[in-house]
């Protein structure tokens, strides 16, 4: 009888968190390990129904660049990247929306709907969602380098998923942006997460990564303002990949995010252990 009273009693551990966080949006980007390990794609479809179940509202942004690599390698396609950036020409566009759309979007709502949920798979395209605009590459003796249909974020149309909500469905949302003249772009997940968790003035904006979150002087850091992390930028205590994502994080908070967190995406149940226990996991960014 025991282990069922402690079941018991780590579920109303949760009912602070659940009160908390009820009727709130959760943005989730979705990429990384959690994506390719199959465990792990099976507990994240569980954890999305669960918190859709006790009323919270978790939107999901997806990546995909291995799944990409991996095609364009079968077609003997050529990946050109320039500061991390992936060149995109209209062939390359069209194989990324193939995997993203047509591949990776479906197999994450099937995992969710399997699950007992209720998914609905977007692109940025479906109802104006994501309008998009061309990005350049800018180098340090600041001229501009054309990589091709890779595009940042103009302005987010928040109407198809306001009604997703009101009808219970889970948002799964692939990162591909068109603009005004008919042009499709591919966006940085990080990015395209980010701008529609500020457009739904979401209470928490979660990146899941392959880290365990902000390092510094090799301790992984619970909480950060948005004045020390660009303090610790300009140090060069922040640096390399990690050094868009805080800069993602800072930007959702001063656009009205509650938090932004950096959390592990190879520990199972992330997202909920960063929901629903004191300690949390990863990197929270807050505001000054």
């Amino acid at each position: 009888m025991k282990k069922y009273i402690d079941k018991v009693n780590t579920l109303l551990e949760s009912l602070p968190y659940i009160r908390e966080f009820y009727g709130k949006t959760i943005v989730v980007k979705y990429g990384g390990h959690a994506m390719v390990d199959d465990a792990l794609r099976k507990s994240f479809a569980r954890d999305m129904v669960l918190l859709k179940l006790v009323g919270m509202n978790p939107v999901i942004v997806h990546g995909g660049g291995p799944q990409i690599n991996d095609l364009l390698k079968q077609i003997g396609k050529k990946s050109d990247f320039v500061d991390g950036m992936r060149v995109t020409d209209r062939e390359t566009m069209e194989v990324v929306e193939m995997v993203l759309v047509g591949k990776i979007n479906k197999e994450i709502v099937n995992n969710i709907n399997l699950t007992g949920g209720k998914a609905v798979g977007l692109s940025g395209k479906d109802g104006n969602l994501i309008t998009a605009q061309k990005m350049y590459h800018v180098t340090k003796d600041s001229e501009k380098v054309d990589i091709g249909q890779v595009g940042t974020v103009k302005s987010i149309n928040p109407a198809v998923l306001d009604t997703l909500d009101r009808d219970r469905f889970i948002p799964v949302i692939a990162p591909i942006g068109v603009d005004e003249e008919g042009t499709t772009y591919n966006i940085n997940a990080d990015l395209a997460a980010g701008k529609i968790a500020e457009a739904l003035k979401a209470e928490k904006l979660m990146l899941l990564t392959d880290v365990e979150g902000v390092m510094l002087d090799e301790k992984l850091v619970s909480t950060l303002n948005v004045k020390k992390v660009q303090t610790h930028i300009e140090k060069g205590q922040i640096t390399g990949g990690m050094i868009p994502k805080v800069n993602c994080c800072c930007d959702a908070v001063a656009g009205g995010v509650g938090k932004a967190h950096i959390i592990d995406g190879r520990v199972e149940h992330a997202v909920l252990l960063e929901i629903f226990t004191q300690a949390g996991i990863g990197t929270e960014i807050i505001g000054d």
